[in-house]
């Protein structure tokens, strides 16, 4: 799959440890590659990163991405071929208790990244991943595209927005040659190992599993819902792209991409957890309409992901249904005995890499050859 581009390759993975890196990390190594992880610590505990004892199969580099020259030593001894930058402050809350640190995090960290990148000749491709946040949300009811206006009212979508405009001067000024670049946008990704605050899907795992009911700030919010795994399988494409093991008639290089489900899959955060609740029939949840004081969130939010099916033949494999299944049957595996005992977790978690794919095939996803 993916061309065969990350067979026998040496991938650097900012952010290895959070959510989302480690799912790419695991993907990765069962797709044969030798993976370097740099990052500043493990986000929660419990985490899918701890969970599935990933430490024990790559090389765990520990640093902070506002700290330039330890991230550019960090490349340079590794001499990976592609990056995947993933590394951020990703939480708005915390963006309004630490601004200061979002906006380091996020905009320092890329603008770190791209300097180590200009100083690692090995590099021949990277991935920058930000996050549908990165729009001005005008609140409106289509799917925001790529050539959209940038920007933010919350410092987390802002720094994303910064982050976002940074990547492309470093591709327009210095990166026309190569390495091949891009970014990436996608939002409210949900899966099994995300223990974060302030999301719904950690929260009601947690509340469920101790028996309590989940109180829910802002029920009718409407995101688009996407299994980790569906974004991962675009980054990984477009990485191919990069890494010139596939090809098409539009030049990635510089590109923005959007990765998100169709676009009927844009559902309420009550209806997500009402969803998620089928799974634990005997727990209850309550809903809190107040909001949260002195916090700015948009209500309504999705993605129109037209250019990466034109320009990478790229769409979303997974209905809402099975998004929410896939969920539930990995936080049921962690807390039923998987807990403490990583490679239950680890098995699992590939299994479900597996059973994803096999849907992909069935669905004749274009990445599966």
């Amino acid at each position: 799959m993916f061309a065969n581009a990350y067979a026998g390759r040496r991938v650097f993975i900012t952010g290895h440890t959070g959510f989302k890196g480690s799912w790419l990390a695991a993907w990765l190594m069962r797709l044969g590659a030798t993976v370097a992880g740099f990052s500043d610590g493990v986000p929660s505990q419990p985490s899918h990163y701890t969970a599935a004892g990933l430490g024990a199969h790559l090389d765990d580099i520990r640093g902070d991405i506002r700290h330039r020259e330890s991230l550019s030593r960090a490349l340079r001894d590794f001499k990976p071929e592609i990056v995947f930058h993933l590394a951020a402050q990703a939480l708005v809350r915390k963006s309004y208790e630490d601004a200061p640190a979002t906006f380091e995090a996020n905009m320092l960290g890329t603008l770190n990244m791209l300097e180590a990148i200009r100083g690692c000749p090995s590099v021949e491709a990277a991935v920058f991943i930000t996050s549908d946040k990165c729009y001005r949300n005008d609140e409106w009811v289509w799917g925001y595209r790529e050539a959209d206006h940038l920007g933010g009212d919350d410092p987390y979508s802002a720094s994303k927005a910064c982050a976002e405009i940074i990547a492309n001067s470093y591709f327009k000024s210095f990166f026309r040659d190569g390495p091949a670049c891009a970014t990436v946008r996608a939002g409210n990704v949900i899966g099994g190992g995300d223990w974060a605050v302030d999301r719904i899907v950690p929260d009601c795992a947690r509340s469920w599993a101790a028996g309590q009911a989940v109180r829910i700030r802002s029920p009718w919010a409407t995101r688009p819902w996407q299994l980790v795994l569906e974004p991962l399988s675009g980054y990984l494409w477009l990485g191919a792209y990069l890494l010139g093991k596939a090809s098409g008639p539009f030049s990635v290089q510089g590109q923005a991409y959007n990765f998100g489900p169709a676009a009927d899959v844009n559902n309420t955060v009550a209806e997500v957890v009402k969803a998620l609740s089928l799974h634990w029939p005997e727990f209850r949840h309550e809903m809190d309409e107040t909001g949260q004081a002195g916090m700015k969130e948009c209500t309504l939010l999705k993605l129109c992901c037209d250019k990466a099916l034109a320009h990478l033949g790229w769409k979303a494999t997974l209905n809402f249904e099975e998004t929410i299944r896939y969920t539930a049957e990995w936080y049921h595996c962690f807390y039923r005995g998987g807990q403490g005992s990583p490679p239950p977790m680890l098995d699992f978690s590939l299994g479900q890499i597996a059973a994803y794919c096999n849907a992909a095939e069935q669905r004749e996803q274009v990445w599966l050859r």
